[in-house]
């Protein structure tokens, strides 16, 4: 199995843009600040068929010669899609580097209600370990590395701790960015009064999907107390816990986090979280599981509010810190696994 790779230049540690120092002002900003992609080319859209009952759309980019390169799988956050600004961030810096890159949406998310029977959870690893292994089985790529925020970030650790040490011979790496590893805290501190607004948005995006997922299938799912619910612990009180057979909200958040089997991580993995994020607390990581996994590279930053990580800009550098340090690690780890003349990795 992959030891960790030599340490980044961790003299260099996250250092906020000036303006952005506080956490809700960097979580807002990362959240709202329109971002493009010039040189990121158009994505072959994908679909992995998980199940009989599931499908799933990636937007993939891909090297001339594919099956010679690194390729990192991205998983976005609740309500997120292969869309999302650090989905594209990641994917661009990736392919600068020479990988390939699959942006993939979790089941029901961009626009793909259609493709799915049933419900998605925030522990549900079935859709990105398929994927690992058709891009394993079928399209044998040599060195896979899956790359998480927040909700994904959870997914791509869970997942690792589930393989432990049977991991797929092609995966080299996990990384995380601010990841709800223990899902009852961060729902505890989504309800905070100072959080009201991350609340309102992500409710408002889960009733919409619900509404989607209802016309796409009549019948299948009771919207009677959809108008009524206010918060995500009632959404998945309401509609998640129950779908899945979990007891109530709090056994599945429990079930769902991968706090339950981060400490069989096997794998390289990168953890990138701060203290000043306003509903994925900083305490869980400290936990002996996390902080003593010798597989681990555990960064608790300062700042960075939730997914953001926006630092000063540079001429080559647009500012992202965490979509780099992503990039670097998977590469550094990637390169013992792939070594292809005129590589980059």
């Amino acid at each position: 199995m992959d030891r960790l790779p030599p340490p980044l230049d961790n003299s260099d540690p996250f250092v906020p843009r000036p303006a952005l120092a506080g956490g809700h002002s960097m979580t807002l900003y990362g959240w709202g600040n329109p971002r493009y992609f010039p040189n990121l080319p158009p994505p072959t859209r994908r679909l992995f068929e998980v199940d009989r009952d599931t499908r799933v759309l990636a937007n993939c980019h891909w090297q001339p010669e594919p099956w010679t390169r690194a390729t990192l799988i991205t998983l976005h956050g609740l309500n997120g899609s292969s869309d999302a600004h650090y989905m594209r961030g990641l994917a661009a810096k990736a392919f600068a580097r020479g990988m390939n890159a699959v942006r993939l949406n979790q089941r029901n998310c961009g626009g793909t209600e259609h493709l799915a029977s049933g419900l998605f959870h925030s522990g549900l690893t079935a859709d990105a370990a398929y994927v690992v292994h058709e891009l394993t089985e079928i399209d044998r790529l040599p060195a896979l590395a899956v790359a998480g925020y927040s909700l994904g970030g959870n997914l791509a650790l869970k997942l690792a701790g589930e393989y432990g040490a049977h991991a797929p011979h092609t995966i080299v790496a996990v990384a995380a960015v601010s990841p709800i590893i223990e899902i009852s805290q961060c729902t505890r501190a989504l309800e905070r009064p100072g959080n009201v607004l991350y609340q309102w948005n992500f409710v408002r995006d889960l009733k919409r999907r619900m509404r989607r997922k209802a016309r796409f299938h009549p019948g299948r799912f009771d919207l009677s107390r959809l108008n009524e619910i206010k918060t995500v612990r009632a959404f998945d009180r309401t509609y998640t816990a129950p779908h899945f057979g979990f007891r109530d909200e709090e056994d599945y958040y429990h079930r769902a986090s991968a706090m339950r089997v981060v400490d069989r991580i096997r794998l390289p993995a990168l953890i990138i979280t701060a203290e000043d994020d306003p509903f994925v607390p900083s305490q869980p990581f400290q936990d002996p599981r996390v902080a003593d996994n010798p597989h681990i590279d555990l960064r608790v930053c300062r700042h960075g509010g939730h997914c953001g990580f926006i630092g000063p800009p540079g001429p080559n550098d647009d500012g992202y810190w965490a979509e780099n340090q992503i990039v670097d690690f998977v590469g550094a780890v990637a390169e013992r696994r792939v070594s292809v003349p005129g590589s980059r990795l």
